[in-house]
């Protein structure tokens, strides 16, 4: 008989039970004839995908690659595989807070004088610009989303750090011809409770708040049908 405690922890001769997929990550149906969007980016863009799906339902199908897309050096490491031979009409993408966030030798979130930076200002101005070089050969529509806030109190992150990163970013999208969806400013503009304390991620309504400046943004970048 198997030991109602293992049952219970989900454990069964040393397997673990799966964790349930993130809904942003269960592959859709497209619907032929629609535009094609592809969404890159972390947590937070795992957040608004769904919401911005449905706020463009028969408009486009919206896609994201199937995974937190982390720091900016492994996007350059894993561009090509996320867009595949696909043909694309808008992506909107952004990679910030995983580069100013500290790690220690383990991988672990420390505080600043515990740990290393995953990635300095020079490091991560490289990987956007290999990042854009490789996106504007697809021929899509490039829109860049600014880094939304770090609150007090976040582990492994120091507050209003992402300013100095998304003053980086904003130069080298303005050289490279890159449109900007500032959701940093619709972050810093909108309701105080729209994101959680001491946390970067958002509620459902402070997602719902960045899905619409999303949509918004794709929708006006869309080829006319």
């Amino acid at each position: 008989m198997i030991p109602l405690a293992l049952v219970l922890c989900g454990t069964i001769w040393g397997q673990a039970t799966p964790r349930p997929v993130d809904p942003s990550l269960v592959p859709v149906q497209e619907t032929p004839g629609l535009p094609r969007v592809l969404l890159i980016g972390d947590s937070i863009s795992m957040g608004y995908t769904i919401p911005v799906r449905e706020l463009l339902k028969g408009k486009a199908n919206v896609l994201r690659v199937m995974e937190n897309c982390g720091e900016s050096a492994r996007g350059v490491k894993k561009l090509d595989a996320w867009l595949g031979n696909e043909k694309w009409d808008v992506i909107h993408f952004n990679f910030g807070l995983h580069d100013l966030k500290y790690l220690d030798e383990k991988g672990t979130y420390v505080a600043p004088d515990k740990g290393k930076q995953v990635a300095l200002l020079p490091e991560y101005e490289a990987n956007l610009r290999k990042l854009v070089t490789r996106l504007q050969q697809t021929g899509a529509k490039l829109i860049w989303a600014s880094t939304t806030p770090v609150p007090d109190g976040s582990l492994g992150r120091v507050k209003a750090d992402e300013i100095r990163y998304n003053e980086v970013a904003l130069k080298v999208m303005k050289e490279m011809g890159v449109t900007i969806d500032d959701l940093h400013a619709v972050v810093t503009n909108g309701p105080s409770d729209m994101q959680l304390p001491r946390n970067v991620h958002y509620t459902p309504a402070g997602y719902a708040i960045l899905a619409r400046a999303v949509a918004d943004q794709i929708e006006s970048a869309l080829p006319k049908l």
